[in-house]
């Protein structure tokens, strides 16, 4: 009896119009698969395999859409197993195009090892990418833990995929959406406080020591397992599993659909396959254009952003116009220091240069009153400036941000401690003198009884 491999975090068969399934075998019975027919017959779709070859317990997706062949290849990125099974199926499938779940910067980062010579800090910090660069270093940081503790370097399957593809002369495609974009877009779409959150849970899983094992690796690849993941990453930080998850199940879709070659084996993560196999199927295009566009702040954002400082200068006027010059004087003396302090003081906790921690001590009363720049950005561009990180110290920047003690110790590290902490003690600052201005304020038009 054959057994059809479907996984359960493959889409429900009732969300599509009109389909029946019916078994098809090869010639030889060595590879049998269940057809779904659409009552679209223009299209028929081969959704998952059970052959006979090796890929009985596989995350391996087989599929036709339009005549065109698509073995899809689930892999974890930290996997031998997953580099053993990428370089099988390519070899055994010898297909016309392999597709893998890379963008240019990611496959330099890879293969590249003086990638580092051209990533200017400053002008990171200038274009306030500086959270988005963190977010990037502590995944990859992430990977690299778990790879160090299974013997594998993270995307081993990746490149397992292009060396076999170029070994027999196959051409590849990079299919994912550029990192910079989607690390963009996730933090965009997460609100404020979940980005705390975000940063936290990342940050814990670093310095989390408990290790893990290939076989725990293999379990979460399991279909079950793997779908249960994402429903509780989408009930956690809906936003996050959107960007991370289904866009670029998309987006990897239609450059899969895009790729030359009537017979196409594209190597992508696990997480990803349920969903790119839904987006191929239903045959409907995907607008790149669209998921590639950086998000753009709401008016009400900026809005906001300036209408508090305002009402703050403008209450301070007020007392000043009710109360006399010395009142608007102390008050805004209250908003200068309450500022000023707890900003020098995170970066005096950042082992900061001490020209740093005056430039976030001078800044930061005046950085708060505009949505323009934050003081966090005046510290560590004064911190990169003055200690400008080595290069050997980016490239060790994955083994260092595991180790709390290396924060304070390189100096790429330091620029972001100079970065959080100060934009911490801003932050705070800004709602003590906040609360302290508007206290006075009501205490004004408040008549005495």
């Amino acid at each position: 009896m054959i057994d059809y491999v479907v996984s359960r975090a493959f889409f429900s068969m009732t969300s599509l119009p009109s389909v029946k399934a019916v078994k098809s075998c090869g010639r030889d019975s060595r590879h049998c698969y269940l057809v779904i027919n659409f009552k679209d017959t223009s299209r028929t779709s081969i959704i998952s395999t059970a052959d006979r070859t090796g890929y009985e317990s596989d995350p391996v997706q087989r599929l036709t859409v339009n005549g065109r062949e698509f073995i899809l290849v689930g892999t974890a990125h930290v996997s031998k197993e997953s580099a053993a099974l990428v370089q099988r199926v390519i070899e055994s499938e010898n297909p016309e195009r392999v597709c893998v779940e890379l963008d240019k910067q990611r496959f330099e980062a890879l293969t590249e090892k003086k990638r580092w010579d051209h990533l200017d800090i400053k002008q990171v910090i200038r274009e306030k990418q500086l959270s988005t660069l963190l977010v990037n270093f502590l995944l990859s940081a992430y990977q690299r833990k778990l790879g160090v503790q299974l013997g594998v370097l993270p995307g081993t399957e990746l490149l397992e995929a292009i060396r076999v593809a170029k070994a027999l002369g196959i051409p590849v495609s990079l299919c994912d959406r550029d990192v910079r974009v989607t690390l963009r877009r996730v933090w965009a779409s997460t609100p404020i406080f979940k980005k705390a959150l975000l940063l936290s849970a990342v940050l814990g899983s670093l310095l989390d020591r408990r290790e893990i094992s290939e076989e725990e690796i293999q379990e979460l690849l399991k279909g079950d397992v793997l779908s249960e993941l994402m429903k509780e990453l989408g009930e956690a930080m809906p936003s996050l599993k959107e960007v991370l998850i289904h866009e670029r199940d998309l987006f990897l879709s239609q450059k899969i659909l895009d790729a030359d070659g009537m017979k196409v084996v594209a190597v992508v993560g696990a997480g990803h396959l349920a969903g790119i196999t839904k987006a191929l199927t239903r045959g409907q295009p995907v607008d790149l254009r669209s998921l590639n566009e950086m998000p753009v702040p709401s008016n009400g954002w900026k809005w906001l952003g300036w209408a508090i400082p305002i009402t703050i200068l403008a209450a301070v006027a007020y007392i000043g116009w009710a109360r006399g010059a010395e009142a608007a004087g102390d008050n805004a003396m209250y908003w200068f220091m309450l500022n000023a302090i707890p900003t020098a003081i995170g970066a005096i906790f950042a082992w900061a240069h001490p020209l740093t921690i005056l430039a976030g001590f001078l800044a930061a009363p005046f950085t708060s009153l505009t949505p323009v720049i934050g003081a966090a950005y005046v510290t560590a561009f004064v911190q990169a400036y003055l200690c400008p990180p080595v290069v050997q110290e980016f490239e060790n920047i994955s083994e260092d941000i595991t180790v709390l003690k290396k924060w304070w110790q390189n100096k790429l590290l330091k620029v972001f401690l100079a970065f959080l902490l100060p934009g911490i003690g801003s932050m705070l600052g800004s709602i003590l003198g906040g609360l302290r201005i508007f206290r006075n304020l009501f205490g004004v038009l408040t008549p005495p009884s």
